[in-house]
């Protein structure tokens, strides 16, 4: 549905400025720019993933496709090389329209009175990606030939290839290649184009986006084979790369599962009488819900944070789950992600991210073991599944228990005012979590203002779970409950009349303007008076609300940061010091709609973000973050979870009746 034409296609900027994003189930991926040029390390036609949903290597980076129509030849690829002058060829030139066939990038060239069409998709549940090439016209056949461009990395990192010798060998159908010894073989296969090994290292290809973050930015690629089909009109050839030796090389066919498979994603979230783009955001959602291999060797669920860079994380996958499952409908996905979470749960703590290798989980969060407890509520509110809110119990019981005696990071409750206090020198423990060696940029060490709405909501939470399986906790958890409620009045900054973000800090209160004290309104459970929810609503609608999400933090604060880019250092010093963030659209969305009790005024709110899906880097998906300053351009990752998973949550939340 969302289609862009040759007034962007044509132009090298625009276009190379406009992403598409596949993805496998398994935590594999396809990226790359509407005019094909590479600008991250992350564009590739197949990123595998080999340890699902990590151990991430981008295997073949692109094809180079040329023609030969009517007696002239015409390249259709571009490239950008380490000169920073226009790429070249420009390819772009012939690109007529590019759109989103459901999710499948889809182009079509104009090639004299010829018209050829080129999308890919990937197989979901295995690292195969297909690439089909269509001639929908012409008065004569046209050959269609390509470089493959090789890869083996790690999808975080650039390739120099020195003397590097890639064995490239016929196989039946195409090429295997083996990138070196012990490496994992994958194959280019065809259904009826003839594949020939080549070897030649192309190098000093520049990477743009790299290069703004301040990242080595060239690398290079590998002609390792040469493609050739010739194709009448209304005629298909199917380029499949995969780690597979058996792979089905019906394009026809599984386009058709590809296509039938979000029909019933669709059908599945019961999506009726929306808007496309919320219809649209259900496949979006997809692309986030992944297998996950546990130490166990069992096959569970888990939702990746974001594209390109993020692997899975339990903030990230908490906060997301209500929204990619539980408003999509997806109950089995989001039973399986509670399930393979709970696996991990240490000393009432849940994991804040997953190490590429085999390192143990890293446990530097505060709020993932809550927002577990929010999720488990929110799919018992939509399932009354009784089996898995028992099966659960005993976990979520630790939690509570190792939060109230303590825990790491010096996480414990306190036992004057009921309220959570959390963290320690050089702790980053909250979703404001940006850290510079050691330098943590936002502390937030203390009593955090969304940490004890979290923490309010899960004691009344663990109260109904109690009462609902007859449990004899629930009045403890209720008398728990009430005494951090009666308490959290200590938050309230009464001269700014809002919240403070951070109280007993090692500096006494914090009143810097901040968009955490939402979640004291817009949680299932609020503590506050109904006048100080519109005094907190009013203040984050006055200085941190956009078009897009809220600002992290005040443009009145001198330590406000209007735009955000540059090096690793540069970058992380200003993430949560002014960008705005997609996803807390949601609980502000959600805290309006209670504060002024006016659901329609509310849901107008996310609109600009589904327009946003047209315009996005990625096209069909959202954000990570935004500049704080207008026009709040888009930045970092170019898919994010919990962004999309907000929108549709409270699409859907304030659309029912």
């Amino acid at each position: 549905m969302f289609e862009i034409g040759r007034d962007i296609t044509n132009k090298a900027a625009a276009a190379a400025n406009r992403e598409w994003l596949v993805t496998n189930g398994i935590g594999g991926y396809a990226s790359g720019t509407v005019s094909g040029v590479m600008t991250r390390s992350y564009h590739a036609y197949l990123i595998a993933a080999l340890k699902p949903p990590l151990g991430r290597l981008a295997l073949l980076s692109k094809f180079d496709e040329m023609v030969v129509y009517d007696g002239a030849r015409y390249d259709l690829y571009s490239n950008q090389w380490y000169d920073h002058t226009d790429p070249k060829p420009q390819g772009f030139h012939f690109i007529e329209r590019f759109y989103l066939d459901g999710s499948i990038p889809t182009w079509e060239y104009a090639i004299a009175d010829a018209r050829l069409r080129k999308r890919v998709w990937m197989a979901y549940g295995t690292n195969t990606t297909y690439v089909q090439y269509t001639l929908l016209s012409a008065n004569k056949p046209l050959t269609l030939e390509m470089h493959a461009m090789l890869q083996y990395r790690d999808h975080h990192a650039i390739l120099r290839a020195r003397n590097w010798k890639m064995q490239i060998k016929p196989v039946t159908h195409g090429l295997r290649v083996d990138a070196y010894y012990e490496a994992k073989p994958y194959y280019l296969l065809s259904d009826k184009a003839h594949m020939q090994p080549e070897h030649t290292w192309y190098q000093d290809y520049w990477l743009s986006k790299e290069s703004f973050r301040g990242l080595p930015d060239l690398t290079d690629s590998l002609y390792g084979g040469f493609v050739r089909a010739q194709l009448g009109a209304g005629e298909t050839v199917t380029l499949v790369a995969t780690t597979e030796p058996e792979v089905d090389l019906n394009g026809d066919a599984a386009y058709e599962r590809f296509k039938a498979r979000e029909e019933d994603l669709i059908a599945q979230s019961g999506m009726k009488d929306v808007p496309p783009e919320v219809t649209h955001l259900v496949l979006a959602a997809d692309q986030f819900i992944v297998h996950r291999l546990t130490a166990e060797g069992v096959m569970g669920r888990t939702i990746i944070a974001g594209y390109p860079w993020f692997s899975d994380w339990g903030r990230d996958t908490m906060i997301a789950l209500p929204g990619l499952t539980l408003a999509t409908h997806r109950y089995e996905d989001a039973a399986g992600i509670l399930r393979t979470y709970a696996r991990y749960i240490s000393q009432g703590m849940l994991p804040n991210t997953f190490p590429d290798e085999e390192d143990e989980p890293g446990y530097n969060t505060v709020d993932a073991a809550l927002w577990y407890i929010n999720a488990v509520n929110a799919y018992y509110e939509a399932t009354h599944d009784m089996d898995l809110l028992r099966d659960l119990y005993p976990a979520l019981q630790e939690i509570i228990h190792f939060y109230q005696k303590g825990t790491r990071f010096n996480i414990h409750v306190d036992d004057e005012d009921g309220l959570l206090y959390a963290g320690e020198d050089g702790s980053n423990l909250t979703w404001m979590d940006a850290k510079i060696e050691g330098w943590v940029v936002t502390p937030r060490v203390g009593k955090p203002v969304e940490i004890n709405a979290l923490w309010y909501n899960a004691l009344r939470h663990m109260a109904d779970f109690a009462r609902l399986l007859g449990e004899t906790d629930a009045d403890e958890y209720d008398t728990a409950a009430i005494k951090t409620a009666d308490h959290f009045e200590r938050f309230w900054y009464g001269e700014g009349g809002y919240c403070y973000d951070v109280i007993d800090g090692p500096e006494g209160h914090d009143a810097t303007i901040r968009p955490n004290q939402i979640f004291a309104v817009s949680l299932p459970h609020t503590p506050l008076t109904p006048e100080q929810q519109k005094g907190v609503v009013d203040v984050c609608a006055r200085d941190l609300l956009t078009s897009y999400g809220l600002r992290s933090l005040s443009p009145k604060d001198a330590a406000y940061a209007g735009t955000y880019g540059g090096d690793a250092y540069e970058r992380d010093s200003v993430y949560h010091q002014g960008p705005v963030w997609g996803w807390l659209i949601g609980p502000f969305v959600e805290a309006y709609a209670r504060a002024y009790e006016d659901r329609e005024r509310a849901k107008a709110f996310l609109k600009p973000l589904l327009v946003h899906l047209g315009t996005a880097d990625c096209i069909g998906s959202m954000n990570e973050i935004f500049d704080g300053d207008p026009p709040h351009t888009p930045r970092a990752a170019f898919a994010q979870a919990w962004t999309v998973a907000e929108v549709l949550r409270t699409y859907r939340k304030l659309a029912e009746r």
